[in-house]
């Protein structure tokens, strides 16, 4: 429920208008503002996750590619507000497809929910992981009638004092899936509370680990890992990224793996963020999971004939192709862009997309102009 003082010192509940048209307008008597822009939405209401409904806003959408990963070309949509972002994405693409393209790999870890049990203490609570690892075929049972979309793939326990953690894996096909697993979550609870009389706290204790940095999803993955690589000619290098192996090494190492683990970063790493932002941003993924693609390490390597290796590897991608965001007309159209029939193929691109943004990031800093490429194109 939204309540709002208006002039009078009454409660207003937004839910009382029955249009957005209503609401935006009350807004704009009560706050004495405009909201002529904000009133644009040109998608189906229908297809909208959003309560209070006013209107929508637009970020600069812009293309970036092609970008040639597993012998596949892609162009890829990139939705941000920072300049020399699509530009420098550009710039990693050539580089990468002056080099014969990009390799990308993807394991389906799985989504996680993990709720929190409360026990009387550690006997209980030991008790209850044995009945939890004696029982899984039946918690698999309970949670795949949830929907025909999902499979409980595994699930992992922690335990401290009269607390259990229970960490499910689920595989939720196309769908990025965090709705879904809420959902089977929920209903295995239930099932566990009727068999063991042990009470669930949460359908979440912060075991899943969701919309947070943590070293667990570094560790076990969440969601989607993945990888890209790929071998730049020092040609390549001299002639598109303006520096040198030598000064690329120099600066991945002083930045990504030494000044990370200086700052205590759980991203060794430029900037994933920047590009699962407006990637996730232009194809209607939920934002709040770039927290946990900015996660990942970016190695590379000057090779024997004096090539570069660059490789990237994100642990906990949060992706899917259907439900949620991805039912915007908008947001098809962006994913049309791509072409990826798949999750895992949008993870693929994903994936190397990311991997072109840290190669032209790294060669900037590396030449020093990065601060130059702002101000032209920043502001």
């Amino acid at each position: 429920m939204i309540l709002i003082i208006n002039s009078t010192n009454e409660y207003m509940n937004l839910k009382d208008f029955k249009t957005t048209k209503e609401r935006r307008e009350f807004l704009e008597k009560e706050l004495k503002i405009k909201l002529d822009t904000i009133k644009s939405f040109h998608d189906d209401k229908e297809a909208v996750h959003c309560e209070n409904l006013i209107g929508s806003t637009t970020v600069p959408l812009g293309v970036a590619g092609p970008l040639r990963v597993n012998k596949k070309n892609y162009f890829i949509p990139l939705a941000t507000t920072e300049g020399a972002l699509v530009a420098s994405v550009s710039r990693g693409c050539k580089a990468i497809n002056l080099s014969d393209g990009a390799i990308s790999f993807v394991e389906n870890v799985g989504v996680t929910r993990g709720p929190v049990f409360e026990t009387s203490g550690l006997r209980e609570s030991m008790e209850l992981k044995k009945w939890l690892d004696n029982n899984f075929n039946l918690l698999k049972v309970e949670a795949e009638k949830t929907s025909s979309h999902l499979k409980l793939k595994k699930l992992g326990t922690r335990i401290t004092g009269n607390y259990v953690y229970i960490r499910f894996y689920f595989d939720t096909g196309e769908a990025m899936g965090m709705n879904m697993v809420t959902i089977a979550t929920d209903s295995i609870n239930r099932l566990i509370e009727t068999k063991t009389k042990i009470k669930c706290l949460s359908v979440s204790g912060n075991f899943c680990i969701d919309k947070k940095p943590a070293w667990l999803n570094f560790i076990s993955g969440r969601g989607k890992r993945v990888w890209a690589e790929v071998i730049l000619r020092k040609e390549v290098v001299r002639e598109i990224l303006k520096t040198t192996p030598e000064n690329f090494f120099e600066v991945w190492l002083s930045k990504c793996m030494i000044g990370s683990a200086m700052s205590g970063s759980l991203g060794f790493n430029a900037h994933f963020a920047n590009v699962v932002a407006a990637f996730f941003a232009s194809t209607g993924q939920d934002l709040a999971h770039t927290v946990e693609g900015s996660m990942g390490m970016t190695t590379a390597k000057i090779l024997e004939n004096g090539d570069l290796y660059v490789s990237v590897y994100l642990p906990s991608v949060v992706l899917g192709i259907v439900g949620g965001g991805t039912k915007l007309k908008i947001k098809q159209e962006a994913l049309s862009i791509i072409g990826a029939k798949t999750s895992l193929e949008l993870a693929e691109v994903l994936g190397g997309a990311v991997l072109a943004g840290e190669i032209s990031l790294l060669a900037s800093l590396a030449e020093g102009t990065l601060a130059c490429a702002h101000k032209k194109l920043g502001r």
